[in-house]
């Protein structure tokens, strides 16, 4: 596939590059690195996150007062060193401490705990969360393998804002935790992306199937068959989702539809309309959506669906909350 690129060995830093000239107002970026800093003074809890490029807009699009306040990004699905993420840590440490969320990957989770250790000793204080919304593992004995996607932005918008509120270091963690332990997401790809550089697609999927479960570095799902319409895939991730979530009639949610990145604007519109009808059907309150193309892989069409039950009241205020990201 033909990319609209210069060089595959000079893909991050272009991009890098380019994020620094069109955020330049806002966020700074550290020189030779992909870690990026929000230039406003919070006086609060720094709430930061990142990981691989490809994923775009995530994680640069989200730094901004009521979300992150810095972000570390690596190579395309890569995490950043541990030395970008002690370096974001440092910078984005304002005296109250730094809050750390990681998407549940071993590489991420292994590079950003080194850095967490690295900024620790030097007399930061840091938590964090691993976030693990992906429920298409079914069998309970995987949890641990619950990988992070799009509904890590849900935690960045919660906590980024009750950051903002105030609260303590302590409090973010508790918060993140009791928000994070109702949180799933769902994936299906309906074709694979391709990789800066490389001739063949990242999985192969013949034409006419999705693939459910499908990860957004090109895991594999947990089930492929034919594509019935957008209908027919909304009833199925909605009914997965409302049992693992525990919905029932009267409940409030959130809901996020998420683009893969292949997916255009007007087929993500028809698969949520399909899926709010079916959510009011369950006479289930969704008090709060968003749709677009969120957190990306490449060019994967496809689409998620983050559930999030309001267990909490301020968790809807906190995602209500205004914020400067420019692509929340």
């Amino acid at each position: 596939m033909t990319k609209l690129i210069n060089n595959p060995n000079s893909v991050e830093n272009d991009l890098f590059s380019a994020f620094a000239s069109l955020y330049h107002d806002a966020i700074f970026r550290i020189e030779d690195t992909g870690v990026f800093v929000s230039k406003e003074q919070y006086d609060s809890v720094a709430v930061v996150s990142g990981g691989g490029s490809g994923h775009e807009p995530a994680h640069i699009g989200y730094v901004g007062a009521g979300m992150l306040k810095a972000c570390a990004m690596g190579a395309v699905f890569v995490p950043p060193t541990p030395d970008e993420v002690y370096q974001m840590i440092c910078a984005a440490d304002e005296g109250k401490g730094v809050f750390v969320i990681v998407k549940n990957f071993i590489e991420d989770v292994t590079s950003f705990n080194l850095g967490i250790d690295m900024a620790r000793q030097k007399g930061i204080k840091v938590d964090s969360i691993i976030v693990n919304d992906d429920c298409s593992v079914e069998d309970s004995s995987f949890k641990k393998r619950r990988r992070g996607v799009a509904g890590t932005l849900f935690i960045h918008k919660i906590i980024g804002a009750a950051a903002q509120a105030g609260k303590s270091l302590d409090e973010l963690k508790v918060i993140a935790e009791s928000a994070l332990s109702e949180l799933n997401t769902l994936g299906v790809a309906l074709s694979s992306g391709t990789l800066p550089g490389k001739a063949t697609p990242m999985f192969d999927l013949e034409f006419g199937h999705v693939s459910y479960g499908m990860g957004i570095h090109g895991e594999s799902g947990y089930r492929i068959e034919d594509f019935r319409g957008s209908a027919e895939l909304a009833n199925e991730i909605w009914n997965k989702l409302k049992s693992q979530c525990d919905v029932k009639k009267g409940d409030q949610i959130a809901i996020l539809v998420n683009g893969l990145g292949g997916t255009p604007e007007m087929e993500l519109l028809i698969f949520y309309h399909d899926l709010m009808q079916l959510i009011e059907l369950d006479n289930i309150e969704c008090s709060f959506v968003k749709v677009g193309s969120l957190m990306t892989s490449m060019d994967m069409k496809g689409v998620s669906v983050s559930c999030l039950p309001l267990r909490d009241s301020m968790w809807l205020e906190y995602l209500n909350q205004k914020t400067n990201a420019p692509s929340w």
